[in-house]
């Protein structure tokens, strides 16, 4: 048996896991799906002073109150760096860190410093009347959709989920300095269809920091796999468990 935390990315909540959790926890796994400060039923807790910080506070507090280990730690998207905040903390509670179609940052570096086009999401929102908010992007043609989804039901289901991301979470930048986390094993999933324009993922090296060789899948579908492919993505993280 397994524990599974899945992280959410930008703009989603926790909701967004509710098709692939029950692929997990039919094999007798734990999955716990926490939604970050600011989103979802949090929502009214958004602000300018919300940021990475905030959300690597919110998993590691989830890891703390629930007594986890042995944990499987998935992020999505802009996730990928609060698990990896996270795992710089508590490494001894992780068993695997997966990146899931996310952010791979290095240490010391923000959103802005792993995907560069995010810089001009940043600066609209500083310009804003709000000074803080960056709304969900708009709906492209497909194969795009909105985050790779195009079903009109799904996209009907994500757009109940969706809320406006606080700039400072793409300003803040993450800590890796923790040298026992480099001993924790990783995985790399990589959605491979409806890349938008201007989205560069960062290669990854062919050896992780704990000297075994990478780990990267592709799963031929949009951003937002958890929503598309459920059963395909449940599949790969089970053999990670």
């Amino acid at each position: 048996m397994a524990t599974y935390l899945l992280v959410h990315g930008a703009w989603h909540s926790g909701e967004c896991w509710e098709r692939v959790a029950p692929l997990l926890t039919e094999g007798g796994h734990r999955v716990v799906t926490p939604t970050l400060t600011g989103y979802g039923d949090t929502v009214h807790l958004a602000g300018p002073e919300v940021g990475l910080d905030t959300h690597i506070d919110d998993i590691a507090k989830v890891i703390a109150e629930e007594d986890l280990t042995d944990v499987v730690l998935v992020g999505h998207s802009y996730a990928g760096l609060v698990v990896s905040g996270v795992a710089n903390r508590v490494p001894e509670r992780i068993a695997c860190l997966v990146y899931l179609d996310a952010m791979f940052p290095a240490d010391g570096e923000s959103a802005a410093d792993v995907l560069p086009v995010t810089q001009q999401l940043i600066d609209r929102a500083l310009a804003s009347e709000s000074g803080w908010r960056i709304p969900p992007p708009p709906e492209m043609p497909p194969p795009a959709g909105l985050f790779g989804v195009t079903d009109p039901a799904d996209l009907a289901w994500l757009r109940t989920m969706l809320s406006d991301q606080p700039v400072r979470c793409l300003q803040q930048s993450v800590r890796l300095d923790n040298p026992a986390m480099d001993m924790v094993p990783r995985a790399h999933i990589h959605c491979t269809v409806g890349q938008p324009e201007g989205i560069t993922r960062r290669p990854v090296p062919a050896t992780q920091p704990n000297g075994t060789p990478s780990l990267v899948w592709e799963l031929a579908t949009g951003h937002d796999c958890m929503i598309t492919e459920p059963a395909r993505l449940a599949e790969l993280l089970l053999k990670l468990g």
